[in-house]
């Protein structure tokens, strides 16, 4: 697996998952600093020039860097429920393809401090290039369950105690009117076509985001990000009711 950009770079080196480093020839602090941190990893570091790392970056935005990261940790979906420090949040992609929408929904994942991310194996978006690049590195850190059949998926979390709830814009629940203080599985479907009709079916709820411009729809990971942090609101609410603080 090869990832590219100083940030994706950067916390694949604080997770410990490179195994090599090519980087550009121009003088950059930031670059320096990759290769210090690199070299007393112990992992070698080899001097390009810009068209080699166009290559090995596929023309993507490199930032004079590529790095070789060895292949992630696989995960089932009940070892992220079994894992989750505190109540289960996670988010599943259905058929979501585009990199950049993976990239940033990792992102939020990783910020939101969410338990991790359920996709399917085949007809998604690959984890390298413009997704890790996207993610800012929060590729290196999010926890993520690769599953051959996204609705088989949805079952095994209402196994474990998981509720689903599938956002689609024709839901008459608004997202904000859905508990999301239990375990709850975030379903997310892609741009266009939404949510598929099996995948739908398995939800334990559907909730729409409410729009109130001349555009219908929002991008996918805005969608996630949305109801992610609904859920953390919801929760910090609940815990400041616990215990006695309104604030």
């Amino acid at each position: 697996m090869r990832i590219y950009g100083i940030n994706p770079v950067l916390e694949a080196l604080r997770a410990g998952r490179v195994t090599a480093l090519r980087v550009s020839t121009r003088a950059d602090e930031r670059l320096t600093d990759l290769v210090s941190r690199a070299e007393a990893q112990g992992i070698p570091v080899r001097r390009a020039n810009v068209s080699e790392l166009d290559r090995f970056a596929r023309h993507g935005a490199h930032q004079g860097v590529v790095a070789d990261v060895r292949d992630r940790e696989h995960f089932s979906v009940e070892d992220l429920v079994a894992g989750a420090t505190g109540t289960p949040l996670i988010v599943v992609l259905d058929s979501i393809e585009d990199p950049h929408n993976v990239g940033a929904i990792l992102r939020t994942v990783d910020a939101a401090g969410a338990t991790g991310l359920v996709r399917q194996s085949r007809h998604a978006a690959p984890l390298e290039g413009a997704a890790a690049k996207t993610s800012a590195g929060a590729v290196a850190h999010v926890k993520v369950a690769e599953v051959v059949n996204v609705a088989r998926a949805l079952e095994a979390l209402k196994e474990a105690g998981v509720w689903t709830v599938g956002l689609a814009g024709d839901a008459p629940k608004r997202y904000d009117e859905v508990d999301l203080t239990a375990p709850t599985a975030i379903v997310v479907g892609a741009e266009g076509t939404g949510l598929r009709r099996l995948v739908r079916e398995r939800c334990d709820f559907l909730a729409s985001i409410p729009m109130a411009g001349h555009v219908q729809s929002l991008n996918v990971s805005v969608a996630a990000g949305i109801a992610i942090f609904e859920a953390l609101r919801q929760r910090h609410r609940k815990t400041a009711r616990s215990t006695g603080n309104p604030g």
